[in-house]
């Protein structure tokens, strides 16, 4: 990693004491920032990330995409934005997986939106001898497909046929969810009874973390998937939770995901969406069924 140039050297950083360093571009910079930040700096890094993840980010992600990507440029040791993606377009490398991890947004917890769950359970039991396989598109750190998998083994007994696949494009939240361990604020949420059943306690050097059983664990499966390429998966799913992804993407990103979701499910299968998505323009696709759940035709 090459050092960090000192401040009032670097001509890609702003000054010390209030100066200002303009970009070649001339666009507008913020005093303060560590790095010279532009429209064409956002502007490049929007459209990459686009081409890459289908993420659509809007003018009022600034800040953010700032904050982010800055850390990439510590990490690697560049001193603009402009040589950091310079490196970045010329390669295809694992920079590429960084700098998507970077400006994905993770935010979960174990059984959000509950009434989602609730509906889920009572499908489970009502086919109890059929086997089930579920898909949750946006895994994170593991709390929704731990979620499912807790709710299906409710539904059908720890030995019941069920599989969960759990996938992510970020691959540092998944090796997460692959550990299967969460801190005490993590689990708040679930009831001792739950904890009992589906954790172990950590004792010793690892008290306050509880860690998901192998019983379990061993119903889910993690894997790396990109939503904007082809699905690699085979074997058509009975349920899919894809919670949340949609609002990132534009409309036609959103209609190509959700035909390539369609292509892997059932046919009367269900869909399950976040709070903020609606798909009444998939009407040839899906029909609504419920606050948020859709029944793939």
């Amino acid at each position: 990693m090459k050092p960090h140039a000192a401040a009032t050297h670097s001509p890609g950083r702003t000054g010390v004491a209030g100066g200002l360093a303009l970009p070649d571009d001339g666009g507008p910079v913020a005093e303060g920032r560590e790095f010279v930040w532009s429209n064409a700096d956002f502007n490049r890094i929007k459209a990459l990330i686009y081409q890459k993840a289908g993420i659509s980010l809007h003018d009022g992600k600034h800040a953010m995409v700032y904050s982010r990507v800055s850390r990439r440029l510590r990490e690697t040791g560049h001193n603009s934005f402009r040589d950091y993606l310079d490196v970045l377009e010329r390669s295809d490398g694992p920079e590429w997986q960084e700098f998507i991890n970077a400006l994905t947004t993770n935010l979960t917890s174990f059984f959000r939106e509950q009434h989602h769950f609730d509906i889920l359970a009572q499908l489970l039991a009502s086919r109890r001898q059929q086997p089930w396989r579920i898909w949750c598109a946006a895994a994170s750190t593991g709390e929704e497909p731990y979620s499912i998998a807790i709710t299906a083994a409710e539904a059908l007994g720890m030995g019941g046929q069920f599989q969960v696949v759990c996938s992510d494009i970020d691959t540092k939240v998944l090796a997460t969810a692959a550990k299967g361990i969460y801190r005490l604020d993590g689990v708040k949420g679930l009831s001792q009874e739950r904890l009992q059943r589906f954790f172990m306690r950590g004792r010793g050097a690892n008290e306050g973390l509880f860690r998901v059983k192998p019983d379990l664990q061993k119903h889910v499966e993690f894997r790396v998937i990109n939503l904007i390429e082809e699905l690699p998966l085979r074997d058509a799913f009975d349920v899919v939770f894809c919670r949340n992804v949609m609002i990132y993407f534009d409309g036609p990103t959103q209609r190509q995901v959700l035909e390539r979701i369609h292509r892997v499910m059932k046919p009367g299968g269900m869909l399950f969406v976040g709070h903020a998505e609606n798909f009444s323009d998939a009407r040839l696709l899906f029909s609504l069924r419920g606050k948020t759940v859709y029944e793939r035709l």
